[in-house]
Formats: C-alpha cells, structure tokens, sequence
C-alpha cells in the first residue's frame, strides 16, 4: 500500500526543482517547497536574480496548488561557505563552493530545518540517484551523463541520503524540460544557473578583489624566463589559458600558453606552452579531509575509477592510505592540470564511494 510521505522540495525558481516537486505531488505526497536566500548582495551594481528566482518558485508553486515558504540561510552560507572559499583562494588554492554548499547548507542547515518542520524527507533537483542496498544508502550517478551532479555531492553520509530524494536522477535534461512544458510552468525554458551563485555574471577578478587585496608578481616559465606580471595568483587555475596578457611575447614558438604552476612562497605564475605540456601532467596525488559515503572506509589499496573534475571522464587508479589520515592517489594515466583545493571523487562503475581535497600532486621522477 502506497503510503505519501511529508516532503519539503527545496525550489530555487529552476526547471529542475520545479520538476522534482511536480513528480512528487503527480505521486500523491504531501509536497510543499522552500526557497533558500543564500547570498546577501552588497553590491547594488551587480545583477541579483534572487528576486525574480523567488518569483518563479512562487509562480510553480501555485501551479502545482503547494505551499512555498522561503528562509533566509545568508549568515550560514557566509560562515560556513564563502569564509572558506576566500580563505582558499588566499593560500593559492581553488576552492569548489558549490561542494560545500551542499554539505553546509542544503543537506545540514535546510535539512535540519525541514525534518523540525516535520518532513520525513527533503528533495533536490540534482541529478544523481539513491538506492539502498542491505541497509546501506548509496550514492550513485544520475542517468543523464552529460547532467551528472554525484561529484557535488560526495560528501552526503548516511543520514542526508536516508532522508533525501532525487526524483529526476532517472531523466534526461530534455526530459525534464518537456515535463515542465507539457504541465504549463513558465520556466520550462529558463536558462540554467551557471558559476558560482553569489559572484553570477559578474567578473570574477573585481568581486575577489574586494575580499582579497591583491599581490601582484612576476609570471615565469619553466625555464625561469620572466614574461609577464601577473595581478594576484587567486586569479589563476592550473591549466588556464585565457586572462595571462603575454600571447605575443618574445621566445614563444606561436603556441598559447597555460599555467602549470603557482609558487606562492616566491608569488610567481609559472606558464608553459602547449596544451599537452609535461608540465601540466601528474600521475600521483594526496587528498586530505575523505568522506565516504557508506560511512566507514572501504579496505587499502582500492582500485576504483575517479575523477578530478567535474565532466571529467572515470580515470582508472589506485587509492592508498597515507600519513595524517591523507589518501595517496596513483593514477593509471597522468591527469592534466591536477589542482589543489579541487574534489577528487571516487566510483566503482556507477556507484560513487565518497571523495577527498585535493592537497598535491607530483611524478615519480620529479
């Protein structure tokens, strides 16, 4: 016998989480949604879409006949989210917010929130799946390959996936958007979200440089040739290409150039040319602060596939137990632009094991 559960959707005004608490409620549970204000704008120039976002989860929600209330989660996002985020770019490293957001705020403060509100469970429009398999959640990849969100999510445990749902891990985005078209909902081909939520369209050097003051340096090669300057190395990823202003500069062989390394003891960028540069290939790395999602660490060595990126296609390797809790990765194949501060995430086929912070990375030769 079907029996509805209490659900609280969080709605963010988008297709997908509009098309979560449209199945939900097609499947008879009590669904009511919330909307989630992360992000105060203190910049009165910048574009804010969260009105108009409100507005649309509003708009949903009245057409599907389900309560909507919004909550106010700034001051958390803030301390827990954005704090880190600044603190990362700081020590030179690149942060993933969206990884911590959904730690921090969507499956620990809007989770604790709904269940005191008594919901049993809380959906997302992510696009990953959950089963559970001898008393034990899993965490596995949604069926849109192109859409898969299981890397942004390496860090829920037990207790998130038991009380979580992910209704369209099942659909293909265009799926997705046709269930919003065929029930009449105006955002059916709303543009999806991109970036980081509270930079949105803006220029990310002006916003990180009114939190960050920046130390400009000199940009070298790799063989020590001084090329360029550069404005802070927060502004910089390994493997970029584009924003380095030296294209034309003496010495070059007509390649572009990329970044393959950040020297933050002496504040230098150091580029190489060619996309394929040695430099920017590493076969091995350590990642700290792992998370696994069954709760408890699978045995050493794993041998499992990962990814150190999002979109990133499965890479075989080898994962070893290092020092100070730390995990050592040995890939099969070296991966390109390896960058601290970035989630490296683990899977066996569809099943996503948990994941860990990328701390360094080397060759056995260097």
């Amino acid at each position: 016998m079907f029996t509805p559960l209490r659900i609280t959707v969080a709605m963010s005004g988008g297709v997908d989480s509009s098309v979560t608490a449209l199945l939900l409620k097609r499947q008879g549970h009590q669904v009511s949604g919330l909307f989630m204000k992360n992000w105060e704008n203190e910049d009165p120039d910048a574009p804010c879409t969260a009105e108009i976002d409100l507005a649309d989860a509003i708009s949903v929600a009245d057409k599907l006949g389900i309560d909507i209330d919004g909550e106010n989660f700034a001051a958390e996002y803030r301390e827990h989210v954005f704090e880190h985020f600044i603190s990362e770019h700081r020590a030179g490293r690149t942060p993933n917010p969206d990884i911590l957001c959904n730690k921090e705020i969507k499956f620990k403060v809007f989770l604790n929130h709904a269940l005191a509100r008594g919901a049993e469970k809380v959906a997302t429009g992510h696009y990953a799946r959950i089963d559970c398999v001898n008393g034990i959640y899993r965490l596995l990849k949604g069926l849109d390959s192109n859409k898969d969100q299981s890397y942004f999510l390496y860090t829920l445990g037990q207790h998130e996936l038991s009380h979580s749902l992910f209704p369209i891990g099942e659909l293909d985005k265009k799926v997705v958007r046709k269930l919003a078209a065929d029930a009449g909902l105006d955002n059916h081909d709303k543009k999806d979200s991109t970036g980081i939520c509270f930079i949105g369209e803006r220029d990310f050097r002006p916003f990180l440089k009114r939190y960050i003051a920046p130390q400009p340096g000199p940009i070298e090669t790799v063989d020590g040739d001084i090329v360029g300057a550069h404005e802070g190395l927060m502004f910089y990823t390994l493997g970029q290409r584009q924003g380095l202003g030296i294209g034309g500069i003496a010495k070059s062989s007509g390649e572009a150039w990329y970044v393959v390394d950040k020297d933050s003891s002496e504040n230098v960028l150091v580029v190489a040319q060619g996309h394929h540069h040695p430099r920017l290939f590493h076969q091995h790395l350590s990642a700290d602060t792992p998370y696994w999602v069954s709760g408890h660490a699978p045995a050493m060595p794993l041998r499992c596939h990962a990814k150190i990126r999002y979109r990133q296609s499965d890479q075989a390797c080898t994962v070893r137990q290092g020092d100070n809790h730390c995990l050592i990765v040995d890939f099969d194949e070296p991966q390109r632009a390896v960058t601290p501060g970035q989630a490296i995430v683990f899977y066996q086929e569809d099943i996503c094991l948990g994941g860990a912070t990328i701390v360094s990375k080397w060759n056995m030769h260097d």
